[in-house]
């Protein structure tokens, strides 16, 4: 099996994210995407960031009716900071299997040499990243050979960029804004109902 692991805030889950997913997924011809929110992000620290069990809602609305992605709560469930080579190990553990492809935005694709154990990420899994911003791809090749030359399998996908992002959603929020081509109708509901991101951007 040719699993893929798709981690993120996802605070909210977008459009851009959805797109991205299906490329990646498409391109790298994966059997099985794992959407993963994350519970603490070490890189970031935010005021805003919605409940876990709000951003795992609101993945799974947004994937409802694709049996190929699965929505995981691996992250959420632990109690401390979540690094991606705990979570790499653990699947690794689960399927020793399948091949892992780890996929990243170029913001931290090109950051993956300050990871937590980035050596062993480059043993688990094949590093994976799509285009987010316009005029990024040839930086993203030149990055990848570096890293191949560091020991990591790379693969850089050759997608229309990604122009969404979760800081513009709840920016709109907070503005009273309109969010419906940001983001899936189920998740703009489940928003409203739960009054998310109305207090702050």
């Amino acid at each position: 099996m040719r699993t893929g692991i798709f981690g993120g805030t996802f605070n909210p889950i977008h459009n851009g994210h959805i797109k991205l997913a299906c490329a990646y997924r498409s391109e790298l011809n994966l059997d099985r995407m794992l959407v993963i929110p994350t519970r603490i992000p070490p890189h970031k620290v935010s005021t805003e960031l919605a409940d876990g069990k709000d951003r795992l809602q609101m993945c799974r609305l947004a994937f409802a009716g694709q049996p190929e992605f699965e929505v995981s709560d691996i992250e959420l469930c632990r109690t401390e900071p979540s690094y991606t080579v705990d979570t790499l190990e653990a699947l690794h553990a689960r399927w020793p299997e399948d091949e892992l492809f780890l996929l990243t935005g170029s913001d931290m694709f090109l950051t993956l040499t300050e990871w937590r154990r980035w050596e062993r990420l480059f043993e688990l899994a094949v590093m994976c990243v799509g285009e987010r911003e316009p005029n990024l791809f040839g930086r993203l090749q030149t990055y990848g050979r570096y890293l191949e030359s560091l020991g990591a399998r790379c693969r850089v996908i050759d997608i229309d960029p990604v122009l969404v992002s979760s800081t513009a959603v709840r920016e709109r929020i907070h503005l009273g804004l309109p969010i419906d081509r940001l983001v899936p109708p189920a998740v703009a509901a489940y928003i409203a109902e739960r009054q998310l991101y109305h207090g702050s951007t």
